[in-house]
């Protein structure tokens, strides 16, 4: 882009191959780029709450996926416009920073920009749009720090955080099993967290899934699971009180750096040369044995000859161990990684009390357990299922629960769910919009508003009608002044989310609002788009 004069001194901008590009300039640019946004949201907006609708996707080459997490849904779909992916961009950023919550700060972002998209048709500037969405955003994230409400827990009792893992879990596809599930997300955040600290590190729990059984023979190991078995069949498959040697050096002979060539022309030859191989082996096996090591875990495979000679040393070995698989098992037994034989001592070997071998049904697949750990800080999540696309989700949904959890241990202050929180903090804007003088009052409206979009598609995705569920609620909250009531997406009976036990983390609610305020406020923004022309 350049600019220009002509020969009375007016200005005017010349573009690069203007024949070949489209330019939206103004209300058009800003209507073409709501409409965007709106899009996308338009997507996830089905899919929000306990009786969401899942979305089934199919990749490039192929694979499918069925998911009802807003992060996944965007990160799969292939976005070509730029401002939807903003949306996409926002989803992620509530993914890495909440784990939580991505389809509803998509849902809330679509609505503020639908409602801005009304107050530009009223002749009101963008920008000041946008300062009355970020005053608006101001109060409503007051006001949630206002009606929250803290809890205690401890490593005893963590009812609390069960059901708040629970209030996550029931918008997915396992929400049969949610009691278990959030039990065990709740147990595996609290054997690696740090309470003193109130640090998780989600790291140290490996999930894992083996297609077979079914989503109830989910299980959480207290130590590491390896899906591997012993290299040799006749190995013992059970090593109580092992000691484990992390090797991630070959048991190999030692191969010289240089280019060589070895000439055997004589049967005594070859036969030196096999005995200083074996000699090789043997010396490594044997220095696995005298520092006591009862089972060997090796980075890299082994020959036949070292699998026998370890076979019939009585020195159980596992090969071909990934590295990240390597520094759990590490961490969890206490051991140090040993990157040569000369190396090994007693002190860098991991303790386990119990190492064990199993099958699963009439296949022939076998995975190791190692269980009863020095250092307990290392769990594993074992996920069963009757597909490969519903172990997936399931591993997505862990993933959304284990967040919750961590969240909750940082800060322990919870919100309602259902809607409740939207439409408390909807009621506390709508009041506070009387207390601003200028045209942004319009705006904060506006937000008011498009808060109320949640609840709304909570009860439009349960079947209810809409406007009478929302309006109802509404009322209820501001008669009885009582932050807690919400929509009753599972017919229970009741609107009080605390009879119901919908919880959602404050942190959470927060950041929607924030993420979702400062997007909408860079889209309206932009008032000129260059983009060349699709041919």
């Amino acid at each position: 882009m350049a600019l220009a004069f002509d020969e009375y001194g007016r200005p005017f901008i010349i573009l690069r191959e203007q024949d070949q590009k489209t330019r939206l300039k103004g209300i058009d640019a800003q209507k073409a780029n709501i409409a965007a946004g709106k899009a996308v949201a338009r997507i996830l907006r089905s899919s929000l709450g306990p009786k969401g609708m899942d979305k089934m996707l199919q990749g490039p080459d192929g694979d499918v996926t069925i998911t009802n997490d807003g992060a996944t849904i965007l990160e799969q779909m292939d976005v070509d416009n730029q401002i939807a992916k903003l949306m996409v961009e926002l989803s992620r950023s509530q993914d890495y920073e909440i784990g939580d919550g991505t389809t509803g700060v998509v849902v809330v972002a679509g609505a503020l920009l639908e409602q801005a998209e009304r107050q530009l048709d009223r002749g009101i500037h963008p920008i000041r749009i946008a300062e009355g969405y970020e005053m608006a955003s101001r109060v409503a994230v007051e006001h949630l720090e206002r009606i929250s409400q803290k809890f205690e827990f401890d490593a005893d009792n963590f009812e609390s955080l069960v059901q708040t893992c629970m209030t996550t879990l029931s918008s997915k596809i396992v929400n049969r099993c949610k009691r278990s599930l959030a039990e065990i997300a709740v147990k595996a955040v609290l054997a690696v967290a740090d309470l003193e600290r109130k640090d998780v590190n989600l790291d140290l729990i490996k999930v894992e899934g083996k297609v077979g059984g079914k989503l109830e023979d989910t299980e959480l190991i207290y130590g590491i699971l390896v899906d591997k078995d012993m290299s040799h069949p006749q190995m013992p498959k059970q090593i109580a009180d092992a000691n484990i040697a992390i090797l991630t050096c070959p048991f190999e002979p030692p191969k010289p750096k240089t280019k060589h060539k070895v000439d055997i022309d004589t049967v005594e030859k070859f036969e030196t040369l096999r005995k200083q191989e074996q000699q090789y082996f043997d010396e490594m096996v044997q220095k696995c044995k005298d520092v006591g090591a009862t089972l060997v875990i090796c980075q890299w495979g082994f020959d036949d000859e070292a699998n026998h000679l370890l076979m019939h040393r009585n020195l159980p070995a596992v090969r071909w161990v990934g590295g990240v698989e390597l520094e759990l098992i590490a961490i969890a037994t206490g051991g140090r990684i040993v990157p040569r034989f000369q190396e090994l001592t007693p002190e860098k070997l991991g303790k386990a009390g119990l190492v064990r071998e199993k099958s699963f049904g009439t296949t022939k697949e076998r995975m190791l357990y190692i269980e009863h750990c020095a250092n307990s800080k290392a769990v594993t999540i074992f996920i069963r299922g009757g597909n490969k696309m519903m172990i997936e989700e399931t591993k997505r949904s862990i993933h959304d629960a284990l967040c919750v959890a961590r969240n909750l241990i940082r800060s322990n202050s919870i919100v309602y769910g259902g809607g409740a929180a939207e439409i408390a903090c909807s009621l506390a804007v709508d009041a506070a919009a009387d207390k601003y003088p200028g045209v942004e009052q319009y705006a904060i409206r506006a937000f008011a508003e498009a808060l109320d979009s949640v609840p709304m598609a909570l009860a439009e995705n349960s079947g209810l009608q809409p406007i009478e569920t929302l309006s109802a609620v509404k009322s209820q909250q501001i008669k009885e002044n009582i932050p807690f009531y919400g929509i009753d997406c599972n017919d229970v009976g009741t609107n009080d989310m605390r009879e119901q036990n919908v919880f959602e983390t404050l942190i959470g609610k927060q950041q929607q609002i924030l993420l979702a305020t400062q997007v909408v406020k860079m889209i309206l923004k932009i008032d000129d788009v260059i983009s060349p022309s699709e041919f």
